[in-house]
């Protein structure tokens, strides 16, 4: 297993974490497993050196907290433990949201089921239009201060909400991010408009949620109807993708597993792995047997020619402001010099 810095931080994380949306609860589309399942996935990602475990409080209505809390009896010291916080975890009018309230009540309840006394990495998992951030982050820096948190991290906020957040906290002085999880694969490379330059900015780590779309990616589906039976695709058509753009990216992913002796799952998690932006991928599985696959995912090297083929099949379309800031971008450097930056549309027009 490989190591990546997380963030700024003098922590490392595993290339790989393991998601555990699929551990606990009951008739859940994406996973109710049980805590043997789960303990067997567990023992696994460990053996091969996965440190970092993801989970929520909202998933399956706490159940994954509490699984995972069994799961890692005897097995919490050396991991780097997330979990979140925001979503709506009961009726009442505060729970939900990124209130002191509900940040409170939520990292003690998220600490009763994980059966710990600390969060390495606690995160807001959505953004919050109606608390003052000003209020979440001082609520968060006290849990830091406490030592019930590690480190702060976002999840699923715009570019613009991660730097105002930032802005707030080194203003304060208080705990800032060090991470931001998305969502991001070959069918859904939206953050690299706007958000993978601010963190590429701010050198915050990036972990990637559903880098497969859902399974989408697995091979297992095609532009003819062919799926896989027992994924959660099937099910729950999450996240949204372009699925014609996203069969060509099938297609391609297909291709190019016999020349690596890998499968097209494999291929696509190489791809994200060999962005420089991306710190850790989250792999969510059900079964001992997709977690060894995925990490074989590892051990796979593309090769440039392998990288343009993928980003010409699943490259987004020129957006603006994007297009115009590189257009022509080779007049600000001196002559015999190219801009070295990113590139949309136009990109590198004449000078």
């Amino acid at each position: 297993m490989q190591y990546s810095q997380l963030g700024t931080t003098g922590t490392f994380v595993s290339r790989l974490c393991l998601g555990t949306m699929t551990f606990g609860g009951n008739a859940n589309p994406i996973g109710n497993l049980s805590l043997q399942e789960a303990d067997q996935i567990v023992g696994r990602a460990i053996d091969a050196g996965i440190n970092l475990i993801d989970t929520a409080d909202v998933y399956t209505g706490g159940g994954s907290e509490t699984v995972l809390g069994d799961a890692l009896t005897g097995r919490r010291q050396n991991l780097v433990l997330a979990t979140k916080v925001s979503s709506r975890v009961g009726p009442g009018p505060n729970d939900v949201g990124q209130s002191r309230t509900h940040i409170m009540a939520g990292l003690e309840a998220s600490l009763g089921r994980l059966k710990t006394d600390y969060v390495d990495l606690y995160q807001l998992h959505n953004f919050d239009r109606v608390t003052p951030m000003e209020e979440t982050l001082r609520a968060l820096d006290d849990a830091v201060r406490q030592g019930k948190v590690r480190y702060i991290g976002c999840s699923n906020y715009m570019a613009w909400q991660v730097l105002k957040a930032l802005g707030i906290s080194d203003l304060n002085r208080s705990a800032r991010f060090v991470s931001v999880q998305s969502y991001y694969s070959l069918a859904g490379r939206d953050i690299e408009r706007e958000l993978v330059p601010a963190v590429t900015d701010q050198g915050l780590g990036l972990l990637c949620w559903s880098p497969l779309a859902g399974g989408l990616l697995s091979g297992k589906f095609d532009r003819n109807g062919t799926e896989d039976k027992e994924s959660r695709r099937v099910k729950l058509q999450f996240p949204p993708v372009d699925t014609e753009r996203a069969f060509e990216v099938v297609d391609v992913l297909r291709d190019l597993a016999p020349k690596h002796a890998a499968t097209p799952a494999q291929i696509a998690l190489a791809w994200l792995l060999s962005r420089k932006a991306v710190t850790s991928v989250i792999v969510g599985v059900k079964r001992v047997e997709q977690l060894d696959d995925n990490l074989g995912a590892t051990g796979v090297s593309l090769d440039e020619d392998d990288l343009q083929r993928l980003d010409e099949a699943s490259r987004l379309p020129p957006s603006y402001p994007g297009w115009i800031q590189t257009y022509r971008a080779n007049s600000r450097v001196p002559q015999g010099h190219r801009f070295a930056g990113p590139s949309w549309g136009p990109g590198d027009a004449p000078v």
